[in-house]
């Protein structure tokens, strides 16, 4: 079988400073999960398809980064072996971000959550070390033993504990084949090198801000009169008599989402601005852009396509807005499946046609079906990365606005095609670091993200 056409029921993601240190243990994990896995969904599938390593496979020409992306966006499930070196490889962060990027659009386009990043403790990695989102999925459970949880597989395999270094492979094999069986959607071709992976951590920042930034939200919501008058479930409780008293989330909190985000921002060290989406908002984008502001949208994906804000918020999406982002919470009652929920982010995608595309894209400025539990750290994030844009803000827009970045309006995102990601290296005079820059929380600046070479001359993977 072709490799172009292969879909490999896992991706093996490791550091290359692990396989150099002790080759015989990374290869005898290897072999033996693939071993495994061919026991479990039985003979007949050649090895090529049961698992992808790039030392393998790899053949002489071959453009490994876009093999590396190619095989990310078919195989049907990543083994990330985590160890102190994974989370400091530049290009392990690359491919974890990539495949966790891959398994979030199938959730948000299905509503079905597949584990297809199943993680492995090849050694023990502090917990302060590691970025919430790598947190937030499981990578030990009872049956894989206490020794496993402790030490991770690499001591197992040291101190010849065969019978729990066994039982881990057989548990890890299950859990691929399981995964592998509900069939995570592809990922169209996508330039790995501009991928900014949640690893390596950025460094702490060299001084702090000099002085504090706005940051403009404007709210599109429903109000209590008009839900009451629609009546059903959504009546009562969710909005107020302004759209900034709007509570999204279940049972409805207070302070509202409005105020919330408040709260996050001024947190932050920033200074906050509230009003209405309305007609000319991006007029008004425009000038608080020219005003070395950020603006963030919190859209109610209830009414964003009815009467009162479909005009605003197609304008602004029609328009080039780099440094704004929105947000598009789901609530907590909001439907998961079935017609009603087709049929409410239709009318989403149907006002942010040219931005949807950007739903999954790493850089972070357009986010929809946001949780209760995210909701912070993605507006944290937000607003970080349209801070840093500003900062970076060396586009010629010319007298009417014009599009700089040559793609009808729509920034061009070469990057990670979740649909799309975020831009390589800027072309022309480097960014100018400025004294405010931030760190975003869970994110590398990319100012790295330069493609290396892979071999001799490229050390961390």
């Amino acid at each position: 079988m072709e490799q172009d056409q292969q879909r490999p029921y896992f991706f093996f993601s490791y550091a290359r400073r692990d396989f150099e240190a002790e080759d015989a243990f990374v290869n005898q994990f290897y072999n033996d999960l693939r071993d495994e896995l061919g026991r479990l969904v039985g003979t007949g599938v050649p090895a090529e398809e049961l698992a992808y390593r790039d030392t393998e496979q790899l053949r002489l020409g071959d453009e490994w980064a876009e093999k590396l992306a190619t095989m990310l966006g078919r195989s049907r499930t990543m083994i990330a072996l985590y160890s102190p070196a994974y989370f400091t490889s530049l290009y392990c962060g690359k491919e974890w971000t990539a495949f966790r990027g891959r398994c979030r659009r199938h959730h948000e386009d299905t509503g079905e959550l597949i584990p297809a990043l199943v993680p492995v403790l090849w050694e023990p990695v502090a917990p302060g070390e590691l970025a919430d989102e790598v947190t937030k999925i499981q990578w030990a459970q009872p049956d894989m033993g206490e020794a496993y949880a402790r030490h991770g597989l690499r001591a197992l395999l040291r101190t010849a504990q065969s019978e729990a270094y066994e039982q881990v492979v057989r548990v890890v094999a299950e859990r691929v084949r399981d995964a592998a069986a509900r069939r995570l959607g592809e990922l169209p071709e996508f330039d790995l090198g501009a991928v900014r992976g949640y690893f390596p951590p950025p460094p702490a920042p060299e001084t702090a801000l000099s002085s504090p930034g706005m940051v403009r939200l404007f709210i599109a919501a429903g109000r209590a009169s008009e839900a009451a008058a629609e009546g059903g479930s959504y009546a009562g409780g969710w909005y107020g008599a302004r759209p900034w008293h709007w509570a999204p989330y279940h049972p409805p909190t207070h302070p509202p989402l409005a105020a919330r985000a408040q709260q996050v921002i001024t947190a932050a060290g920033h200074i906050t601005t509230l009003e209405e989406v309305e007609t000319g908002l991006g007029g008004k984008l425009d000038q608080a852009r020219e005003d070395s502001q950020v603006s963030i949208l919190l859209v109610d994906p209830w009414v964003a396509g009815g009467e009162r804000y479909r005009a605003a918020l197609r304008e602004y999406d029609d328009q080039n807005h780099p440094v704004t982002g929105v947000m598009v919470p789901t609530g907590s009652t909001d439907p998961v499946d079935g017609p009603e929920r087709d049929a409410l982010w239709a009318g989403v995608r149907d006002v942010f046609r040219r931005n949807w595309l950007r739903r999954s894209d790493l850089e972070h400025l357009f986010r929809v079906k946001v949780s209760r539990e995210s909701f912070e750290n993605d507006l944290t994030i937000m607003v970080t990365v349209a801070q840093n844009k500003l900062m970076d803000d060396n586009l010629d827009w010319g007298d009417d606005g014009g599009d700089a970045f040559g793609f009808g309006g729509v920034p061009a995102m070469p990057g990670l095609a979740i649909p799309a990601g975020p831009p390589g290296p800027r072309q022309g005079p480097p960014a100018r670091p400025g004294p405010g820059r931030r760190d975003l929380p869970h994110q590398s600046r990319g100012k790295d993200d330069a493609v290396p070479l892979r071999g001799d001359e490229q050390d961390d993977h």
